[in-house]
Parts: C-alpha cells; structure tokens; sequence
C-alpha cells in the first residue's frame, strides 16, 4: 500500500509541476480588451466618485469619453500593455487647467484598479467594473 501511495504522490507532484507553468503561461497569454463602458469607484482626498467611461481599444492604443459630477466631460486618450493601463484627459478646474492621468492594472477583462492623480491638486486610487 505505502508503495502505490509513493506512486500516486510522485504523479501527482509531477503533475502538478507540468501543469503550473502551462496554466501561467496560458493567463499570460490571455488578450485584454478594455473595449466598452466602464463604472468607476474614486477615492480622493478631495472626495469620492462614481465616474463614467467609455474605452475604444485599438492594439495598444486607448481613446474614450470621461464623464463625472466632480469633473464634468472629457474626451481621453491613452495605453494598454500587457495589464497596465494608463489613459489622461485635460481639465478645468477653477479656472486652472489640469491633466488628469488615470494608471493601474487590468485584472480582467471585467475589471481594473489603480491610481489617479488630478494634476498634483488631488491624488487616490480607483476600482472599475465594466458595465
């Protein structure tokens, strides 16, 4: 008996070895498309919000339209490599302009989380969902 089980322990290790670098390289694999309308969570330390975005993913490449209470319409461009995602819109804000910059990781094709920075005015984090 303890002669099968050593067997089964030894196939099952060896198993487990084979499939673990097939299944990261398959995760590695996967293609990411942010394509579509996305619900954002903000958290600032000037407040919170609930914005609005809609991405078009070209390759690497991301266009699009913001739209929140706190800072109003916006048309966006920016990047996706690999799970990083980066896009920037300009601003208004009290007469001032800014460059909002949005920078995080896509952790699926359903969701995101990250870092925004309101043109050093305001900084925090945020999570998206896609609607």
């Amino acid at each position: 008996m303890s002669r099968l089980r050593a067997v089964l322990s030894a196939t099952l290790l060896a198993s487990a070895i084979a499939l673990g670098p097939a299944t990261l390289w398959a995760q590695a694999d996967t293609k990411i498309d942010v394509t579509g309308k996305w619900a954002f969570n903000v958290t600032t330390d000037a407040g919170t919000g609930t914005p609005a975005v809609t991405l078009k993913q070209q390759g690497d490449s991301l266009t699009g339209h913001y739209s929140s209470q706190a800072l109003g319409e916006a048309d966006l461009k920016g990047t996706v490599k690999d799970r990083k995602i980066t896009f920037t819109f300009r601003i208004e804000l009290q007469g001032t302009p800014l460059v909002v910059t949005y920078a995080g990781t896509v952790e699926s094709n359903v969701a995101m989380k990250g870092t925004i920075d309101i043109g050093g005015a305001a900084t925090g984090t945020f999570t998206a969902k896609r609607q």
